[in-house]
């Protein structure tokens, strides 16, 4: 019986972990927005960046949508260190790694 409490807890623990975010979005990061390709045709390009994210904590997988949103809060707080303004993935995220391009879009 104690065994199967012990068990239980953990569990509890782990699956709460795992829903956890740990990554704040910065002062600067909050001038930032996440934007499609088609909507920085007019910006400058300014560099890109990549950034990670725990995809797996404990040995279990994230919650995909917790992992992007992560991602995106690190790159919009990456962004004003190189100029940029606005993000924008490259592509989808792989293994909790994702790639950004950085644009300048407000004068």
């Amino acid at each position: 019986m104690m065994n199967i409490m012990k068990s239980s807890i953990v569990l509890l623990l782990s699956l709460s972990v795992i829903a956890c975010t740990w990554v704040e979005l910065s002062p600067e990061g909050e001038r930032v927005t996440v934007a499609t390709a088609e909507q920085v045709v007019s910006c400058k390009r300014v560099g890109k960046t990549t950034v990670k994210s725990a995809a797996k904590v404990v040995g279990l997988e994230r919650h995909d949508y917790k992992v992007e949103a992560e991602l995106n809060t690190l790159a919009r707080n990456s962004a004003p260190e190189i100029g940029g303004d606005t993000v924008v993935p490259v592509a989808t995220p792989v293994d909790g790694k994702q790639l950004f391009e950085v644009y300048r879009c407000k004068q």
